[in-house]
């Protein structure tokens, strides 16, 4: 069994607990880690998987970080380079737009298929179903069709002559009095 790499931690304690105290929760544990490697450090070094386990993390983190370490020092090992993902195809006109038309009662839009159709005359631009699905819940919290309360072309003087006629002509039937017969 080889022994634990081992790494000479320039920082003092105190300098440690100091950047502890205002770490995001993905610096945190990196901190750690050096704190518990500056406590290991007269009995010759901690190994990564004792580390992962004291500090709760995996131990193909504690090698990236440890190399991070020996490369950069502390400033190497405080960047945190976060994966944007893919950029978005719309620009911010075209997103105000599917916004305008998305909040517009009167839009006539019937589903994502209909919107994504009326995304590919409009801009000339191509989007997977999904991507839209996506896009639209988390941009603009738009769900999945659901019923409406009632029609946006609803005429509320012909509902209220449809209540007033159709009231008069329902009668409530009568309850029958009477023994109910045995078999």
């Amino acid at each position: 069994m080889s022994s634990p790499k081992s790494i000479q931690v320039k920082e003092t304690v105190a300098e440690l607990k100091k950047i502890l105290k205002g770490a995001s929760r993905l610096i945190f544990p990196r901190i750690q880690m050096l704190l518990e490697i500056k406590k290991h450090e007269a009995t010759g070094g901690i190994s990564k998987r004792l580390l992962a386990n004291s500090i709760g993390v995996n131990h193909n983190s504690i090698q990236t970080w440890r190399t991070d370490y020996l490369i950069g020092g502390i400033e190497q090992l405080m960047k945190h380079t976060k994966n944007e993902g893919r950029p978005t195809i719309l620009t911010d006109e075209e997103h105000e737009l599917i916004k305008t038309k998305l909040n517009d009662s009167n839009n006539g839009l019937r589903g994502y298929v209909e919107l994504l159709d009326w995304i590919e005359i409009t801009f000339k631009k191509e989007m997977k179903y999904n991507t839209l699905l996506k896009y639209a819940n988390r941009e603009f919290g738009a769900s999945v069709k659901v019923a409406r309360k009632s029609h946006v072309k609803k005429d509320d003087a012909a509902v209220s002559t449809f209540k007033k006629t159709s009231l008069k002509s329902v009668k409530k039937p009568a309850k029958k009095k009477g023994k109910t017969i045995k078999k």
